[in-house]
């Protein structure tokens, strides 16, 4: 009975079968990728020729049968390790030379050949695989038996790996060849579309409409009326609410009041002035009278030139709460006194020491109430000299106003006319200049006035102005705005030129005062 051929043998070393018809083409040899066959090739060769010659062994009846018909034996049928035969083989093989050293069995990978094939023509059976001829591979290699079950899953993982894994062949000059593999295909790259002009274009569109739409959403959800209007009528707001408030007053100063204009002359009231006028031929009066609600007005000489005296303090006033709003000084700014600073007549701060501060408000209050001449030269310093304050005041349409000495100008060389002095008076009065709020502190500052010997004089109880005088000892002037108890408001301004010190010109100046007052508090005298 034929030697059965254990399972691991027969699965790992049968060759594939060639196809009828084709002859197996031998690889080119590459014997320089095993270079332990040659070592034993070499070793082979110094050997007998007896001891390389084995017989082959005989097949079983699993390798003759076709492929297709071929079962794993079972676990019965495998033969057991015989050590004493496997002991014999090994002594054989040593060389009949004594000394030398046997040769090593030679190493090789089952898993080079292909699994569950044919073996191929002129192939060496043994008892350790099938092996091509002339190899001596068949030398001092066991296999050891596996268990049924366990040869069954080496064949069928076996039989899946077959057809990933490229066969291995041994030549007879005992090299391997490997076939090579065909270039690998690159994985296909996905292309991007370039996105054109044209679509970017429209998404911006779209991005625009709908922050347009948010935009506006929200703008619609705010009233700026209201946020002013709540500003302005909190008088003990934080700063923010007043810097709103600030805002408002100018916005309302501009869209809601219109600019001054004079519509009619009061010719019968004209004609009562210069009656008066005439009484005193050696005084030279000019005055300009001006409802602020009608636009009607009375104008005697107002655009005479004279001498502006302690008058032309008004416009400086008006230019530094014009500086205040625009934020160029500070109501709390501190100044110094100088020594250059310092002007007789009328005020109180000539009698301090040079170096004393002043806050910037202070120093205004002081040029209005008493008058004081140093505070005013201080403030003309301050606000840039009398060049800039004159293309300030020439901006505003005064055309007879100008500085061109510092206070106490006695000779008379700063000059304004009654007619700038109520034009930059109604600015004032119609926010045009300043904002409200300042408005009020100027109008507020100007009530204070002390010295009430002129136009107050000839009101009623009930009425009040806010006014400014200059005496020099060749002009007297007063001017101002009038509120009535009726709520009519009307400036009023007059300038007498007269002799030196003449007293005649303050009685004229009440005169004016009384007639016009009389005229404007009568319902039918704006007729």
């Amino acid at each position: 009975m034929a030697q059965r051929t254990p399972i691991r043998r027969f699965l790992s070393a049968v060759p594939s079968k060639p196809k009828s018809g084709e002859t197996q083409k031998e690889p080119p040899s590459e014997s320089a990728a095993i270079p332990q066959a040659d070592k034993s090739r070499r070793r082979r060769e110094r050997q007998p020729q007896n001891s390389r010659q084995s017989a082959p062994p005989p097949q079983n009846q699993q390798q003759l049968r076709p492929p297709a018909e071929r079962t794993a034996p079972s676990a019965s049928e495998l033969p057991l390790p015989d050590r004493a035969s496997r002991r014999s083989r090994r002594q054989q093989a040593q060389p009949p030379e004594s000394g030398r050293r046997p040769a090593q069995p030679e190493m090789f990978n089952l898993r080079q050949f292909p699994l569950g094939g044919t073996p191929n023509p002129g192939a060496q059976t043994s008892r350790s695989g099938v092996l091509p001829p002339g190899t001596g591979m068949d030398r001092n290699l066991n296999v050891t038996p596996m268990p049924a079950n366990r040869a069954s899953r080496t064949s069928r993982s076996a039989s899946r790996q077959k057809a990933s894994q490229p066969t291995v062949q041994l030549n007879p000059q005992n090299s391997v060849s490997v076939p090579a593999r065909g270039p690998r295909k690159a994985p296909a790259r996905r292309t991007e579309k370039s996105t054109s002009p044209l679509v970017y274009g429209l998404r911006l569109l779209i991005l625009g409409v709908g922050i347009g739409v948010i935009a506006g959403t929200l703008l619609s959800m705010f009233d700026p009326a209201s946020r002013y209007s709540g500003a302005v009528s909190s008088t003990e707001s934080s700063q923010p609410q007043q810097e709103a408030a600030k805002e408002a007053s100018t916005v309302a100063a501009v869209t809601a009041a219109p600019a001054f204009q004079l519509t009619a002359e009061l010719t019968d009231l004209k004609t009562q002035l210069q009656a008066l006028a005439a009484e005193n031929a050696d005084l030279t009066p000019a005055a300009f009278f001006a409802d602020l609600d009608t636009g009607a007005y009375i104008d005697l000489n107002g655009s005479q030139a004279l001498p502006a005296a302690s008058t032309i303090k008004i416009p400086i006033l008006v230019a530094f709460f014009e500086d205040v709003d625009a934020g160029k000084i500070s109501l709390e700014e501190t100044l110094t006194l100088r020594e250059e600073d310092i002007a007789e007549g009328s005020g109180d701060m000539q009698y301090d020491n040079p170096g004393r501060s002043y806050t910037a408000l202070e120093t205004a209050t002081k040029m209005i109430t008493i008058s004081d001449n140093t505070a005013t030269n201080m403030l003309i310093k301050r606000l840039g000299g009398p060049e800039v304050l004159n293309q300030r005041f020439a901006s505003w349409g005064l055309t007879e106003t100008a500085i061109r000495n510092k206070l106490p100008d006695l000779e008379g060389t700063n000059t304004t006319s009654p007619k700038d002095l109520g034009n930059l008076m109604a600015q004032v009065s119609q926010g045009e200049l300043v904002s409200l709020r300042n408005r009020d502190r100027l109008l507020g500052i100007m009530q204070r006035t002390e010295n009430d010997s002129l136009l107050p004089k000839g009101l009623q109880k009930g009425a009040t102005i806010a006014h400014k005088t200059g005496d020099i000892a060749s002009m007297l002037g007063d001017a101002g705005i009038v509120d009535l108890p009726t709520g009519k408001r009307y400036i009023a301004a007059v300038m007498v030129k007269r002799p030196d010190n003449d007293e005649r010109a303050k009685e004229l100046i009440q005169q004016f005062s009384s007639k016009v007052y009389q005229y404007f508090s009568n319902p039918g005298g704006n007729s």
